[in-house]
């Protein structure tokens, strides 16, 4: 970025956090005032998801939107923290600025990293030396997954984890074989079991699909959200043309149903 568009986009960084204390404060908004860490979460996951979905349509307008709509939680949650004393949004910048250029030695040093991979185990390596500088208990090679990630992003990652240190099948087909047998361990456990064997076994065959994902380079978060935004568009498509004949889903038959989604997937 040119130092003059780096130079306005601070200008209007401060301005938004000037505002953000303006509606906090004596005079300011109710609403923002009652606001706390608490009850901003919800707010914070909804944005990211809106930024997610703009993304995936690529409707670009709209993700310079929804990024401002998450610098806005940035700057409120920044703002509680500072009224209570606890660190102020520059506190926030040090933090990310130092973390990002520690961390890419390769860029900001004499550190040589020529593939993802190599950047990837650095930036695991400077981390873990980071921890240690600041007396931090060691950790396991799991416990940097937080785990309130959605379930499909949290075993990805959990999964890539314990493959970096060897626990992992060889091949695609080994995966699919796991799947094989995790599908006929879920159909056993449905003539016989209880809800929280079959919830047991539906859990270990999508953690299957999951490596399977991982095994063909493909996002399951992502390839799940595609397939969201496929049906939704095919099922729209069949409301409409029912809805052309003055009817509804749930008037029609499922034989009616099926001919209709049949054709909108060709259509």
């Amino acid at each position: 970025m040119p130092a003059a568009d780096a130079g306005r986009a601070g200008e209007k960084f401060a301005r938004l956090v000037e505002i953000m204390a303006r509606l906090r404060g004596p005079e300011g908004c109710p609403w923002d005032r009652r606001q706390t860490f608490e009850s901003l979460k919800p707010y914070l996951l909804e944005e990211t998801y809106e930024a997610l979905d703009a993304v995936d349509r690529r409707d670009w307008p709209a993700l310079a939107e929804e990024l401002g709509d998450l610098l806005l939680e940035v700057a409120f949650l920044a703002q509680i923290a500072a009224e209570q004393d606890l660190f102020t949004i520059e506190h926030a910048l040090d933090a990310i600025i130092g973390k990002l250029v520690r961390r890419h030695p390769h860029v900001f040093g004499d550190a040589v990293a020529a593939t993802a991979e190599q950047v990837k185990q650095r930036w695991d390596q400077i981390k873990a030396d980071e921890r240690r500088e600041k007396g931090r208990p060691s950790e396991g090679l799991l416990d940097s997954v937080p785990r309130a990630l959605p379930a499909l992003v949290e075993a990805s990652q959990i999964s890539s984890r314990a493959a970096a240190v060897g626990f992992d099948w060889q091949d695609a087909d080994q995966v699919l074989e796991k799947l094989h047998e995790e599908l006929a361990e879920l159909a056993g456990a449905r003539r016989c079991c209880s809800a929280d064997r079959l919830s047991d076994e539906l859990g270990d065959l999508l953690f299957t699909v999951v490596n399977l994902a991982r095994f063909l380079g493909v996002d399951p978060e992502q390839a799940l959200r595609a397939t969201n935004a496929k049906f939704r568009r095919r099922f729209a498509w069949m409301e409409a043309k029912l809805r052309e004949q003055g009817r509804s889903p749930a008037g029609a038959s499922l034989e009616e149903l099926e001919a209709l989604w049949q054709q909108a997937k060709r259509d």
